[in-house]
């Protein structure tokens, strides 16, 4: 996995396929308004980050949050982290200094997994590529059934999980029904100007 920047523009690419880019953040964006925008008057609100990237939906997360959120972000390459801290201030300032934040280096389903039932008010997932993995082949576990019922057990009864996804997926879609969500799949666009969304945030609750 590979951080590069060329005139101001950073992306990270793993094996010279591009996974995100400073300049298609959109969804990133939308991603942590879906997740946070509902919680702004709930005082001591808990909410999940998966999946850190370039840090936009985090930004996004704590500039909607109140003082005394709490705000874990689970980032299973260490690497990434110290990108943000390095290099990526100049897109998501300093988002992992905030006194909210608590970073867990490692995998988000195993976060989820180990947090005590109705910890969560919301969890903003944009682990690998979505539902289909690229990254790890075990990314896609917490999209299983399985998964699915841990990110269940961990949110509150009026929780909320956001799922980011790079398509329609229709077995995805199937699995949340059978672990008892009910979901919104809203278009997201890859840029603030696009004509059309390219990607799907999946607003389970």
């Amino acid at each position: 996995m590979v951080l590069s920047e060329q005139d101001g523009a950073f992306a990270i690419s793993l094996n010279g396929q591009e996974l995100m880019h400073s300049r298609a953040h959109a969804s990133e964006i939308l991603l942590g308004e879906l997740g946070a925008k509902l919680l702004k008057t709930t005082p001591g609100a808990r909410v999940l980050v998966g999946g850190l990237g370039l840090g936009y939906t985090l930004a996004q997360v704590l500039a909607d949050l109140s003082a005394d959120a709490v705000v874990d972000v689970a980032e299973l390459i260490p690497e990434v982290v110290a990108w943000n801290r390095e290099f990526l201030q100049g897109l998501n300032g300093t988002a992992l200094d905030d006194p909210r934040v608590q970073i867990h280096i490692g995998d988000a389903a195993k976060q989820i997994q180990n947090a005590k039932p109705g910890t969560y008010d919301a969890m903003m997932l944009d682990i690998d590529n979505g539902p289909v993995a690229m990254v790890a082949s075990g990314n896609k576990n917490i999209y299983s059934k399985t998964g699915l019922l841990s990110i269940k057990r961990a949110l509150k009864t009026d929780g909320r999980a956001i799922f980011w996804s790079a398509s329609k997926d229709v077995a995805f879609e199937t699995r949340l029904r059978n672990a008892g969500f009910r979901f919104n799949a809203v278009p997201a666009k890859v840029h603030a100007t696009a004509k059309r969304a390219a990607y799907l945030l999946y607003v389970a609750e």
